[in-house]
């Protein structure tokens, strides 16, 4: 197992800055997620950790020994990771085992202790009954743990994944998101995983380091990021949810349902604190709203079936716009009364 630290890293291509002063401290045996929009820099960071580019300035560091800095920089091949790719990079020409021991090969293991190796390396992905087929006769999700296999076999201190789900389809996606889960239980080691998709980094990962050109804007939990955000960009990035503006309140707040409908209830000039309302604190009466004006009243403007629930896109009589969700289907153009049961406070964005 490995701890990796990544101290102030900044890559630059000419005048663009690809990652900008980024710090990690990545504990020994952790899931990590690094997600964010296309162009945000986290494959840019991957390939760095991997060694395929070199650091503009920064460090990087693994158990201690430095990897990359200004200075420094060590090759690929002595850094002890493996990667998984998107594309699997798999040898048509060579059977599953032939493909999994192909790292072995060129550090020239061979006999007893190779077959070892790669009779492990397969059971680890469930995939022993399958060696001596050839990828082609594989589905993609099989070829995807051959890759992981593949990487496996070296015993890599780290092993990086960059975006290995996206080429499968959603159903095959949900089981692979299991495999990973339980691969990275078997083995306990340290993984970085690179995707634009905040449902797999938040069903796999330990921690999230959430990026934006270049720069790190939170790295937390699934759980913190989903409930408690920094910024209105990651309220929107992460998960459902509306944003609105209430009177009172600061950043890193939670206001309960009082706090939360008094500051709703004040005039709109007075409300300038945004505020996150996923839309299981939403509850709608499907009723006629009352005269009293500090009821939180609303307008069905789009109704989605979700299967287990239905999605109510409200329109406030204030104009502004809220998710909610309902155990039955509601009439569009229906007036709805709505309260809310609890909101976080965001940080305004720059």
């Amino acid at each position: 197992m490995a701890g990796l630290a990544i101290h102030r890293v900044t890559k630059q291509f000419g005048d663009h800055r690809a990652v900008d002063d980024l710090s990690l401290e990545i504990a020994p045996g952790e899931f990590v997620a690094l997600l964010g929009p296309s162009g945000c820099g986290k494959t840019t960071m991957l390939r760095m950790l991997a060694g395929f580019e070199q650091i503009s300035s920064g460090s990087l560091t693994l158990n201690g020994t430095l990897l990359a800095s200004d200075q420094h920089h060590m090759p690929p091949e002595q850094r002890n990771m493996a990667m998984v790719f998107q594309s699997y990079a798999l040898w048509p020409h060579m059977s599953v085992a032939d493909n999994v021991g192909y790292p072995l090969k060129l550090r020239r293991v061979q006999g007893s202790e190779y077959q070892r190796r790669v009779a492990h390396a397969l059971e680890q992905v469930a995939l022993t009954p399958y060696a001596q087929r050839s990828p082609q006769e594989l589905s993609g999700g099989q070829r995807q743990r051959v890759a992981l296999a593949r990487c496996l076999v070296t015993d890599p201190d780290v092993v990086l994944l960059d975006e290995p789900l996206a080429n499968l389809d959603r159903n095959l996606r949900a089981s692979m998101e299991h495999s990973f889960v339980d691969f990275h239980r078997r083995t306990q080691a340290t993984m970085v995983y690179v995707t634009h998709d905040q449902s797999e980094a938040m069903a796999m990962a330990d921690r999230i380091a959430v990026m934006r050109d270049g720069a790190l804007v939170q790295w937390a939990t699934p759980e913190t990021l989903y409930r408690a955000p920094r910024s209105e960009w990651v309220a929107q990035f992460i998960g459902q949810g509306s944003q609105l503006k209430v009177a009172g309140g600061t950043p890193g707040q939670r206001l309960d349902e009082s706090a939360l409908m008094q500051g709703l209830s004040a005039p709109l000039t007075a409300r300038t604190q945004p505020v996150l309302i996923r839309p299981e604190y939403s509850r709608v009466e499907p009723r006629a709203p009352s005269s009293n004006a500090s009821e939180l009243t609303g307008r069905v403007e789009r109704l989605t079936f979700r299967g287990e629930r239905y999605e109510l896109h409200l329109r406030l009589a204030t104009g502004e716009a809220l998710l909610a969700y309902h155990h039955t289907a509601l009439d569009e153009g229906r007036h709805v009364a709505v309260r809310l049961l609890e909101g976080w406070c965001l940080e305004p964005d720059q």
